[in-house]
């Protein structure tokens, strides 16, 4: 299977670079370029990529705004943010947005490829440490409304549901949920799958994200 990206950053360097470096990957074809957020629409309607690799600052309209948009139409692309910093209060923004995971532009080429290709096959970029750096960046605005806003719509999943969701939510993988919890990856995918229209989520990283704003890791930690 060939993976169509199209790659959107305001620099002309950095798309020159991240062309001639994805598309020396087998699996993965540049089907276009764009140099500003507005952009988005036209060449996913048009292009109709798998993923779109986004940088999250660009001057008319930023990578937020525009993941914002494009995740909330029907059969949307991927995105993975491009960023400078680790831990940004824009990245867990796009992260919520619905964003499927984030690179840093100085990660080592094979990385970004392997990061495009998971999330093509449908795996968050998203580690469960940078996850808590990323929270633990905006803690202190709305924390606790956000927790008891979360707690609410977790209250709407079943007890597997709820269980599966705080698997996701410590970053492990279908294969370590089944092990863990005692089921088979057929079972765990029709939970997340469930879990996802349940909450109106988009990914896994929202779900991590959601367990996280409710405070059920933290209690974790500390028991």
């Amino acid at each position: 299977m060939t993976i169509r990206l199209i790659v959107v950053d305001d620099d002309p360097l950095v798309r020159a670079g991240l062309a001639l470096m994805l598309g020396g990957a087998g699996d993965i074809e540049i089907v276009g370029e764009g140099a500003d957020g507005s952009e988005v629409a036209e060449l996913v309607d048009r292009l109709a990529p798998d993923v779109v690799l986004m940088d999250i600052r660009m001057p008319v309209m930023d990578g937020l705004e525009a993941t914002e948009r494009l995740r909330r139409r029907p059969d949307a692309p991927e995105v993975v943010v491009l960023t400078t910093f680790h831990a940004d209060e824009q990245v867990l923004r796009a992260m919520r947005a619905g964003a499927a995971g984030f690179v840093l532009k100085d990660t080592p080429p094979a990385e970004i490829v392997a990061a495009v290709r998971r999330v093509a096959a449908g795996d968050p970029v998203l580690s469960p440490a940078v996850t808590r750096q990323l929270m633990t960046h905006v803690a202190g605005s709305g924390a606790d409304t956000r927790r008891a806003a979360a707690l609410r719509r977790l209250e709407l999943l079943a007890g597997r549901e709820r269980e599966v969701a705080l698997a996701v939510g410590r970053g492990s993988s279908n294969a370590e949920i089944a092990a863990t919890l005692y089921m088979s990856v057929a079972t765990v995918k029709t939970h997340v799958s469930r879990i996802l229209a349940k909450l109106d989520l988009n990914n896994r990283v929202q779900i991590a994200l959601l367990a996280h704003d409710a405070g059920l890791l933290d209690d974790e930690e500390r028991t």
